[in-house]
């Protein structure tokens, strides 16, 4: 799919440039030349490994989106016309351990950038990115999710994404910002970080074939299904959403299939000639975990005409490569 770069909007705000998301997102518009790239680090000090092939690039801000005064200055500097909004705390599991800072920086990291944004002389089109964690419990018989199935999250995170978009539509409808609100269902691929199922399984299995490690994997919960999508369709959705879509209005992202958990771990075994022996962690258990997010995205696609490229065997094999050439 070419994606055409959007007419007069060439200044680009990232949230979180540095993270998974937000380097592939910097990819698409550089290797396409839709704008100017300023991104938001969150100290001086932040990692920058998955843009160190770009970084001369991109301007770099520090801004913490926890302090307000910090997102206004950074706002006012870049004058975006078009913001990402990708920053947060974004592992399901990390949000049970640690929910204060969770909501800090999901919440009220959205708030600042709001106020930021209402505040300044700029009216940029504004993409949030949610999550399918928003849904959460879904009954069978209300598969697939659309965007107007009640939100019932299980998880701080899932609580914490769902008050973002709510507060999104709220700033569009009450401020007149140009919110457009996304709800992507899982995505991965190569630089997820190593706490994520897919790379999590990855790694271990590369450190195996490397001899660092057992011939053995930990694993979490294998029952559960979700609809994976690869990163680098997710980022063009995530343009095509500012290009077309409407503010305020909610959107889904998906491919608009699942798969189990069990037979991810499969296909990643498939993929090397060792053999590995599973055992369960139960420190990667949940409290409470989403047994089944398959989505529609309908909605989406008849708007922008988006659908997705990648295979999902050859994501997978993406990120062992990965980490086959880090380990």
């Amino acid at each position: 799919m070419k994606l055409k770069p959007l007419i007069c909007m060439t200044r680009i705000l990232i949230t979180g440039v540095n993270g998974f998301v937000g380097s592939h997102l910097s990819d698409l518009i550089l290797q396409n030349d839709y704008g100017e790239i300023t991104g938001l680090i969150r100290t001086k000090n932040a990692n920058l490994e998955n843009i160190a092939h770009i970084r001369d690039k991109i301007n770099l801000i520090v801004s913490d989106i926890t302090d307000y005064h910090s997102v206004s200055k950074a706002i006012n500097e870049a004058e975006p016309d078009i913001i990402f909004h990708l920053a947060a705390q974004s592992f399901v599991p990390a949000s049970w351990r640690a929910p204060i800072e969770t909501m800090n920086a999901n919440v009220m990291g959205s708030l600042n950038l709001f106020e930021a944004v209402r505040n300044s002389k700029v009216e940029p089109r504004i993409q949030i990115a949610g999550s399918s964690e928003e849904y959460g419990f879904v009954a069978e018989s209300e598969l697939p999710i659309t965007e107007q199935q009640e939100l019932r999250p299980l998880s701080p995170y899932g609580v914490s994404k769902a008050a973002m978009d709510l507060l999104g539509y709220q700033y569009n409808k009450s401020y007149g910002l140009k919110v457009i609100r996304t709800r992507a269902f899982n995505h991965t691929g190569a630089r997820r970080g190593e706490v994520f199922v897919c790379s999590d399984w990855s790694k271990q299995i590369v450190e195996i074939e490397k001899g660092k490690k057992k011939p053995v994997m930990f694993v979490g919960n294998l029952e559960p299904k979700r609809d994976f999508t690869d990163v680098r369709d997710i980022v063009k959705a995530y343009w095509l959403a500012v290009e077309k879509c409407e503010p305020g209005e909610v959107y889904n992202i998906c491919q608009e299939n699942t798969i189990k958990m069990g037979d991810i771990l499969n296909i990643l075994l498939s993929m090397t000639e060792k053999k590995i022996s599973i055992e369960k962690d139960p420190k990667r258990l949940r409290p409470s975990d989403v047994p089944v997010l398959y989505g529609s995205c309908r909605k989406f696609r008849e708007r922008t005409g988006w659908k997705p490229e990648i295979e999902f065997r050859q994501t997978l094999r993406d990120i062992m490569q990965y980490w086959r050439e880090k380990v």
